[in-house]
């Protein structure tokens, strides 16, 4: 990373801008902002539920609700869908226990679920890294039918996860505050969906408290303004991805799907 950038970004007082987004961003008087923020961004509304009085709030518009018909989920038994709309980062394989940021910039798993007996069982295994613009649809989903078990919140600070950012911040996703949910589902074995705030991201909300059930294709929770999701399966369910880095993906659409030639019986999901 160059200095000046660098600086500017560490300078910047992300916890305090944004617990001040957040605050605004509720008030009713940022109602106002809508218009704006839709035009700049581009947001599409046509498929969006809008409430009868419009929305109270810049914050209720970010967390918008869609039209059931909006996100047809896949529902072949040998795919994992996509649980947000998303450009694709970087994703593959990982190296034993290394997942790719940027081009040049690697960072370890145990780093990033915050607790290095985690980690493990998802040695080898499929990641991929979703980034959600402030455009984007803000509500996660899950990406296979399976029970939600165990949500760890990890502090940290909240460094922008734009991709200038990402190229530019050393270990960005470990560093950031986090949520990591536990799915374990009967297709796949246990999968990991680790939220990561952002600067100006309000909070990060799931719909229940854990443990609880979800179909594929339900809510799971929402990020209150955009951050990154990175989903991680473990070697053992046979997955492969479905997507490149750089391409846009949709809620419910393919992410990854069974490897030629993977076992067709998944372990058990760990409970």
């Amino acid at each position: 990373m160059s200095p000046g950038p660098q600086l500017g970004l560490r300078l910047l007082p992300k916890a305090a801008a944004s617990r001040l987004a957040g605050r605004l961003a509720r008030h009713p008087a940022s109602r106002l902002l809508i218009p704006w923020f839709q035009r700049h961004y581009r947001v599409d509304t046509s498929v969006a539920v809008v409430p009868a009085g419009g929305f109270t709030s810049l914050q209720e518009f970010f967390c918008r609700a869609l039209k059931p018909e909006a996100r047809p989920v896949a529902l072949d038994p040998g795919v994992l869908v996509s649980p947000v709309d998303a450009t694709v980062g970087a994703c593959g394989p990982m190296r034993h226990d290394v997942l790719l940021q940027a081009k040049g910039e690697t960072y370890r798993l145990a780093a990033l679920l915050g607790d290095a007996t985690l980690a493990p069982p998802f040695h080898g295994g499929v990641y991929c890294t979703l980034y959600l613009a402030p455009s984007d649809y803000h509500r996660v989903h899950a990406p296979l039918a399976g029970r939600v078990s165990a949500a760890r919140h990890r502090r940290g600070t909240r460094w922008p996860v734009n991709p200038s950012a990402v190229r530019r911040v050393p270990g960005l996703f470990t560093a950031n505050e986090r949520l990591i949910v536990d799915l374990d589902t009967p297709a796949a074995g246990k999968l990991v969906l680790v939220l990561v705030g952002a600067c100006l991201v309000g909070g990060i909300q799931l719909v229940a408290t854990p443990p609880f059930e979800l179909q594929r294709g339900e809510e799971l929770g929402r990020f209150e303004f955009g951050s990154t999701v990175i989903v991680v399966a473990p070697p053992a369910a046979g997955l492969e991805l479905a997507v490149i880095p750089g391409a846009r993906v949709l809620m419910g659409e393919v992410l990854m799907r069974a490897a030629a030639g993977a076992a067709k019986t998944p372990p058990p999901a760990a409970c």
